[in-house]
C-alpha cells in the first residue's frame, strides 16, 4: 500500500488512492464540487487540497466549514491527526466561542474549522477578513441553497479574494437539475468531479452494501381504519378540485396541500380587502385534507394507537374556544368516531407489524453478531419511544432513542454533550442499537454500523444516501427497509432510488462541463462610500442583515432599547414582518411601541415586511387600517411596506446613504427620549391650547412669529387664522385670562 507524501502530511498516515489524486488535480486549479459516497475520503481530498494551498500561499489560512459544531470538531480531529503543524494551529470556532475570542483565534491559527452561522456573523461584524484564506471547504455542500449561510459566504469570498479557491464536498446534492445549478451557481463552482460505488478506479475501496426490502400486510383493522380515512380525504380533495385548486385528487402529498394553502394566501392577498368566499371554502378544505394526510401517516408509521391519539387531541381541540372550521368539522364527522371506537376496542391487543419483524431482525442479527452496531432510522419520536422500549426486552440489547435538540410539549431534547455522550458509549458497546430520528443522517460523527434499519422509507434521495451510508465505510454492510404494503412507504422507497439514479445521471453530465463562474461577482454592486447601520443584536440572525452586508453597508451590532435599525442621529427604524404585526394588534403592544420610537428619534420609521396584510390572519380589515391611520396620523411614523428582506436592507441602505452623505449627519445611538427642537418646544407649547391641533399650532407660529405673540393676541386677531372661528377663539382666549384656582 503507498502512501501520501508531503512536507505537511505524515509519513504512512494516509493511503495514496488514484481517484482522490485525480479529483485533487482538478480541485487544485478550479472550484470543484466532489460528489463522493460516505466512506470514500472526501475529507482526505480537503486535507491534501489545503495542504497544497498552504505551501503554494504560506502566509494565507484554510477554512473548513460544516453545518454542526459535531461534524466541525470531527473534521478538525482528521486535519490534526494527519498533518504536521502544530496542535495550536487547529481551532474550532462556533457559537461557544465568545465573539472576542473569536477575533483573536480568526487573526493566530493556521486551520479553522467552523459553522457557517459564525462565519458569516463575523464577517457581517468585521471580525473576519477571507482575503487571509487561500482555501474555502464547504461540508455537506447541498445545503448551499436558499439563504443558507453558504451562500453568502461564498459571495464574499469571490468578491473580496485575489486568488480564491473553494472545494465543495457532498454525498448527494439532490436529484433535481434545478436544485443541482442552485449549488453550483451559489458556490461558484467550475468543475464536478462525482463518483460512484460501480466506478473502475473506485470499486477496489468499496465495501458491499446488501439492501433488502421486506414487504409486510398490515391487519385487517388498519386496513378498515385507512379506508374510513381515505374516504373523508378524497371528499376534501374532490372539494380542493371543485375550487379549482388542484387539478387531480390522485397521489396528493402533505408537500402539495402546504402548496396549495400558499398559492390561496398569495391570491387571497391579491384580492384583498375581500377575496371571494371560495378562497376561505378552499382553505378549510386544504387545512382538513392536510390533517387526514398526516392522520393516515401516523397509522400507517405507528400503528392505532398513535392514531386514536391523535384523533382523540384533535377532537379535543375542537371544544376549545377559537378553534378553527377545519378541526370543528373534522370532529364532526362521524367516521372520526367510529375511527377511535375501533382503536380502544383493539388497545394493547394489535401492533403495527414492523415493530415485531424489527424485533426479529435486531434478535437475529445480534446472535450472529453478538459485538456488532444497529441503526434504526425512525421518522417519529413516538415511534422511536415504542421501538426503544420493546427492544430492551430482548436479552443482550442495549437500544436508546437518538434525537434532536429541539424540544416539545412533553418532551425535552437531546443537548449536543448529550448527544456526544451517547454516541460515545455507542463507539464503545455500552449501548449496541440506536434508534435515530432524521438527526441520526447528517451533521454527526456517528460510527459505522453493521446493520441499518429503516422502519419506514424517505422520499428524498439525500436521506435515502445518508441513512444508507452509516454502514459500509470500513467492512460490508447490510441495509433492511421495512414497507407496508399498499401504503406511502412502497411509493417513497421506489422514488427515493430513482431520484439517486436521475441524481448520478445529470451529474454525469455536468462532469466535464465548464461553467466559467470564476471572476462573475454576484454581489450586488458595493457602495463606494461607505455608510454604516446599528443593528439591534437581535436582528443579526435575519437575512436583512446579510442583505445589508451584500450592498457594502457596515453593520454595528448593539442592544436597543428602542426600535431595530439606526440610521443617523435622527432615524430610528422598527421592522415588522406582517405576521408580527398583526400580532401586535391583537396583543395591543403596537401603539406602545409606536409612542417610544415616536419619543425616541426625530424622524421615526417603520417598515413592514412581506404579504397578505389582510389575509394572513382573521383580523377586520378595518381594525388594521385604523392602526395604519393612527400610526401615520397620531405619531407621524411613516410606514414603508417591503416584499421582503432584500427589499428592506436596500431601503434601510437608501436612506442610511440619504442620511450619511447627503445630509452629513452622523449614526448615534439615543439613550432615553430625544430633547425637543426650539419649533417643537413652540408648537408643543401651542398645541396645548383649546382646540388647537398641531396643523393649528404651526399656522398660529407661522401668523404670529413667536408663541408670546400668540398668548397675547385678542379674539380678532386670532380669528384672522384659517381654522380658528369665533367660539374657538373665546375659548382660548377665556383660558389664557382667567385665574388658576387649585383643585387640591
Amino acid at each position: 500500500m503507498s502512501h501520501i507524501q508531503h512536507p505537511l502530511i505524515k509519513n504512512e498516515a494516509m493511503e495514496a488512492r488514484m481517484y482522490q489524486q485525480i479529483i485533487l488535480g482538478s480541485a487544485a486549479k478550479a472550484n470543484t464540487l466532489v460528489v463522493l459516497p460516505t466512506g470514500l475520503g472526501k475529507t482526505n481530498i480537503a486535507v491534501m487540497l489545503a495542504a497544497h494551498r498552504l505551501t503554494k500561499f504560506p502566509d494565507k489560512k484554510i477554512l473548513v466549514m460544516a453545518p454542526t459544531r459535531p461534524l466541525a470538531l470531527q473534521h478538525c480531529k482528521t486535519f490534526s491527526k494527519v498533518m504536521t503543524l502544530p496542535t495550536k494551529e487547529f481551532q474550532v470556532l462556533t457559537g461557544h466561542v465568545p465573539p472576542e475570542e473569536r477575533e483573536k483565534i480568526w487573526n493566530q491559527a493556521k486551520l479553522i474549522f467552523a459553522t457557517p452561522q459564525v462565519v458569516e456573523h463575523d464577517l457581517i461584524t468585521k471580525k473576519l477578513s477571507l482575503d487571509d484564506f487561500s482555501l474555502l471547504v464547504f461540508d455537506e455542500a447541498h445545503r448551499a441553497v436558499g439563504n443558507y449561510s453558504y451562500k453568502f459566504i461564498a459571495e464574499r469570498y469571490m468578491h473580496d479574494v485575489k486568488n480564491p479557491l473553494i472545494l465543495a464536498l457532498t454525498a448527494s446534492p439532490g436529484a433535481e437539475l434545478g436544485k443541482i445549478e442552485e449549488v453550483r451557481h451559489n458556490l461558484f463552482i467550475e468543475k464536478v468531479e462525482v463518483r460512484s460505488e460501480k466506478d473502475a478506479d473506485v470499486k477496489p475501496y468499496v465495501q458491499k452494501i446488501d439492501i433488502e426490502w421486506r414487504r409486510l400486510e398490515l391487519p385487517p383493522a388498519f386496513v378498515q381504519v385507512k379506508r374510513l380515512l381515505d374516504e373523508q380525504l378524497k371528499e376534501h380533495l374532490f372539494k380542493l378540485k371543485k375550487l379549482g385548486f388542484i387539478a387531480s385528487v390522485q397521489d396528493v402529498t402533505k408537500r402539495d396541500l402546504l402548496r396549495v394553502q400558499q398559492e390561496i394566501l398569495e391570491a387571497m392577498h391579491e384580492l384583498e380587502p375581500n377575496p371571494p368566499e371560495n378562497f376561505y371554502l378552499g382553505l378549510v378544505a386544504q387545512a382538513s385534507a392536510f390533517r387526514l394526510c398526516h392522520a393516515i401517516e401516523v397509522l400507517e408509521t405507528q400503528g392505532l394507537d398513535f392514531l386514536a391519539h391523535y384523533l382523540s387531541q384533535l377532537t379535543k381541540k375542537a371544544k376549545m374556544p377559537g378553534s378553527t372550521k377545519a378541526i370543528k368539522l373534522l370532529a364532526k364527522d362521524p367516521r372520526i368516531e367510529q375511527i377511535i371506537n375501533i382503536a380502544e376496542r383493539l388497545r394493547g391487543r394489535i401492533e403495527h407489524p414492523k415493530i415485531s419483524e424489527a424485533l426479529q431482525i435486531v434478535k437475529r442479527h445480534f446472535s450472529e453478531n453478538p459485538n456488532s452496531r444497529v441503526i434504526i432510522f425512525a421518522h417519529y419520536r413516538e415511534s422511536a419511544d415504542q421501538i426503544v422500549k420493546e427492544l430492551n426486552k430482548l436479552s443482550n440489547v442495549l437500544a436508546v432513542k437518538f434525537i434532536g435538540q429541539a424540544s416539545r410539549e412533553d418532551e425535552r431534547g437531546l443537548s449536543q454533550k448529550e448527544q456526544g455522550r451517547i454516541l460515545d458509549k455507542f463507539r464503545s458497546g455500552e449501548i449496541n442499537v440506536l434508534v435515530s430520528t432524521s438527526v441520526g443522517e447528517e451533521g454527526l460523527d456517528i460510527p459505522s454500523v453493521d446493520l441499518v434499519i429503516f422502519y419506514e422509507a424517505v422520499p428524498s434521495e439525500i436521506r435515502f444516501i445518508q441513512r444508507r451510508g452509516r454502514t459500509g465505510r470500513v467492512k460490508p454492510g447490510r441495509v433492511i427497509a421495512l414497507l407496508a404494503k399498499g401504503t406511502r412507504d412502497e411509493a417513497f422507497y421506489w422514488s427515493a432510488v430513482k431520484k439517486e439514479r436521475r441524481m448520478r445521471e445529470m451529474l454525469r453530465g455536468q462532469r466535464e462541463e465548464e461553467k466559467g463562474m470564476v471572476g462573475q461577482k454576484a454581489l450586488e454592486e458595493f457602495a463606494t462610500e461607505k455608510v454604516k447601520v446599528i443593528v439591534d443584536h437581535r436582528e443579526m440572525p435575519s437575512g436583512v442583515v446579510r442583505e445589508l452586508a451584500k450592498l457594502g453597508v457596515e453593520v454595528e451590532a448593539r442592544q436597543l432599547d428602542v426600535g431595530d435599525f439606526v440610521l443617523s442621529d435622527r432615524v430610528g427604524v422598527e421592522r415588522k414582518s406582517v405576521k408580527d404585526f398583526l400580532q401586535s394588534i391583537v396583543d395591543k403592544r403596537l401603539m406602545e411601541q409606536a409612542q417610544r420610537l415616536g419619543e425616541t428619534f426625530e424622524r421615526p420609521m417603520l417598515i413592514l415586511e412581506g404579504e397578505g396584510l389582510y389575509s394572513l390572519r382573521a383580523i377586520h380589515p378595518n381594525a388594521i387600517r385604523g392602526a395604519l391611520s393612527a400610526l401615520a396620523i397620531d405619531f407621524g411614523i411613516p410606514i414603508l411596506p417591503t416584499r421582503d428582506e432584500k427589499e428592506t436592507a436596500a431601503v434601510l441602505a437608501i436612506v442610511a446613504r440619504r442620511e450619511q452623505i447627503e445630509q452629513a449627519r452622523e449614526v448615534a445611538i439615543r439613550g432615553s427620549a430625544r430633547k425637543l427642537t426650539l419649533p417643537e418646544q413652540q408648537r408643543f407649547i401651542v398645541e396645548g391650547l383649546p382646540g388647537v391641533s398641531a396643523v393649528l399650532a404651526k399656522r398660529l407660529l407661522e401668523h404670529f412669529g413667536t408663541v408670546e405673540r400668540v398668548m397675547g393676541a385678542s379674539e380678532k386677531e386670532l380669528q384672522e387664522v384659517h381654522g380658528i372661528g369665533t367660539e374657538k377663539a373665546k375659548e382660548i382666549r377665556r383660558v389664557l385670562k382667567s385665574i388658576y384656582e387649585s383643585t387640591s
